[in-house]
């Protein structure tokens, strides 16, 4: 019998006892829709506690949403927002910024998933040439496509060149809750203070059920976002269920020990991978997942009882996520039989 629980995606966890608690109870009588209602102003409010008094935070259904939205807040059709090769944007989101911002993203190297400025600053050019279009976004991923944390220094300088050219600094904060708990930093420490213009903050891979957040550190790029979130059918009539979730995320820290567990059990599971051989680790282990090189033969055989991601066919590499739901037990028993796997093929 397959296990409950497999190590494919965060995204396939269950939701959180606590939130779902906060959806019951937010579910009561009529409430006024489309977010005039005190459950979304109370949810803002504990955005505001979090990332800063002035800040405007808008709810979305998924990632996609959240990432496409912000990027169209930002641009024009003539604009081009640069991107790690393997952001979630570029590599994973159907073509849809492009279709909706009508922008071309321009993909750059990023080892280990980190873009750097120099990378970005060669692909600053043609400014002014009517020719091409003009660099107005970099767009960046934390914790990133690899399971690897920007530092706080290195989204600083990235922070930095962007204004210095006039340009916006994005971040793609699916798994921003991850990063954030594996340095020890406040939400507004690893964002606005770092000099991110705008944040998609995830709630969905940490506990949450279908419901993530655009965040303006800076009020005047929101002007129009209430217009843009309707054309992009992203506004929820019963958006106080959506809001219970945000508030309970964002109460009692529950976003940073869902967290700190998911990033636990990464470390755990790396530990106990390590002793197989013929496993090798290939990136570092810094958030809540572990990617791992394994032979090609073993792969299908484990598949049959777990269910996860090969990251890269050619290298024969696997993502292997953790969430808060992961236990202990989840893991040993999965390195266990990762090794019989193995050990089979020897």
């Amino acid at each position: 019998m397959k296990p409950i629980r497999s190590f494919a995606s965060d995204n396939n966890a269950a939701v959180h006892p606590e939130v779902l608690e906060a959806i019951h109870r937010a579910n009561e009588g009529h409430v006024v829709g489309y977010g005039d209602d005190r459950c979304t102003e109370s949810a803002v409010a504990r955005f505001r506690e979090h990332f800063g008094a002035d800040v405007h935070v808008f709810f979305v259904f998924n990632g996609t949403a959240a990432n496409v939205l912000s990027l169209q807040a930002l641009t024009r059709p003539f604009h081009a927002v640069l991107c790690p090769e393997l952001s979630h944007i570029y590599t994973d989101e159907c073509g849809a910024p492009e279709k909706f911002t009508g922008c071309k993203l321009i993909p750059l190297a990023a080892p280990r998933g980190k873009l750097t400025v120099e990378t970005a600053a060669a692909a600053y050019h043609g400014i002014g040439d009517q020719h091409h279009v003009q660099p107005r976004v970099i767009s960046i991923t934390q914790s990133t496509e690899m399971g690897t944390v920007y530092k706080p220094s290195e989204i600083e300088a990235l922070a930095r060149f962007t204004h210095e050219q006039e340009m916006f600094l994005h971040m793609d904060g699916a798994r921003i809750s991850n990063a954030v708990a594996a340095q020890g930093l406040t939400l507004r420490q690893a964002t606005r203070d770092l000099g991110v213009d705008v944040l998609s903050f995830g709630g969905t891979k940490n506990g949450l059920m279908g419901v993530e957040a655009v965040v303006f550190f800076r009020p005047e790029l929101a002007q129009d976002f209430l217009f843009v979130r309707k054309q992009g059918m992203q506004l929820a009539s019963k958006m106080r269920f959506m809001a219970a979730q945000m508030e309970a995320l964002l109460t009692n820290n529950l976003w940073r020990r869902n967290a700190e567990h998911a990033n636990r059990m990464a470390q755990l599971l790396q530990q106990e991978v390590r002793k197989i051989p013929r496993v090798k680790i290939v990136y570092p282990v810094e958030a809540n997942g572990v990617f791992a090189e394994i032979p090609q033969g073993a792969i299908a055989k484990i598949q049959e009882r777990y269910f996860f991601y090969v990251w890269s066919e050619e290298e024969s590499v696997v993502r292997w996520m953790c969430s808060f739901d992961t236990t202990e037990e989840d893991v040993r028993q999965f390195a266990g039989f990762v090794g019989e796997v193995l050990g089979a093929l020897s």
